[in-house]
């Protein structure tokens, strides 16, 4: 088989961010594929076919990826920041289950900078010691794990970066967050709000969990919540490295 599939991260949104190595593969491409806004990100140019389609056709979208691969076509499957990280990694490899004729291609995954990574070091270094993400989307698992693995999350102290945290059909679950978090960490807790970090749309805020309200956040937020011993310093929140 003489084509390849690249599944890129393309970062959080500054093109600066975006890594050499994704750059390169994206210049070497015949096709490019993803969730709308983030096919948007790539130029057109002479040479190149772009496959724009919606955020819930994932599966179909990796069935695509890898049939134009086997047809000898250089493809970029893109995401936002790592494409490991909630994203179209784990959504190719699941396709490539049932497809073992394609199980030999050349498949690379090129890391990128996620969202939950821009957020913290936007607000100095909230992930310094021991952490977690969860998606707080309930279209792929039942809200009742979510809710299970945010309260254990917080019952064992981690650190917690939240995606996807409210959205316009469901802004009642960001609510039920912030409850929860009330339940099992002290009213002083740290949160920050991160909007569209490295855009020119980026709005930084962070407050105690008394303070919190579900309005603050939204789908395109990152929201972090420290661990018992994170704190400010100046202007900056930052989570010792001992336990």
């Amino acid at each position: 088989m003489s084509g390849w599939l690249v599944i890129a991260g393309l970062g959080p949104g500054d093109e600066a961010l975006v890594t050499p190595e994704v750059t390169n593969a994206v210049a070497e491409a015949t096709d490019i594929v993803g969730y709308i806004p983030y096919v948007a990100r790539i130029p057109a140019r002479p040479g190149l076919v772009l496959h724009p389609s919606d955020n819930r056709v994932e599966l179909d979208r990796a069935r695509h990826a890898l049939q134009m691969a086997a047809e000898g076509r250089r493809v970029v499957v893109v995401s936002s920041g790592d494409p490991g990280v909630f994203a179209m990694a784990s959504a190719v490899f699941e396709a490539l289950e049932d497809a073992p004729l394609w199980q030999e291609l050349d498949i690379r995954v090129l890391p990128g900078i996620t969202a939950m990574l821009a957020a913290a070091a936007r607000a100095g270094a909230p992930l310094g010691h021991d952490f977690c993400a969860i998606n707080l989307s309930d279209n792929l698992k039942p809200w009742a794990v979510i809710e299970t693995r945010l309260r254990l999350a917080a019952q064992a102290d981690f650190a917690m970066a939240f995606y996807n945290p409210r959205s316009a059909s469901r802004p009642e679950g960001f609510t039920r967050v912030l409850e929860i978090l009330r339940e099992e960490c002290a009213p002083e807790r740290m949160i920050t709000f991160a909007r569209a970090v490295s855009t020119p749309e980026e709005r930084l805020q962070t407050v105690t969990l008394a303070e919190a309200r579900p309005e603050m956040a939204d789908m395109r937020t990152m929201v972090i919540v420290g661990n018992s011993a994170t704190r400010r310093v100046g202007r900056w929140v930052y989570t010792p490295r001992r336990a």
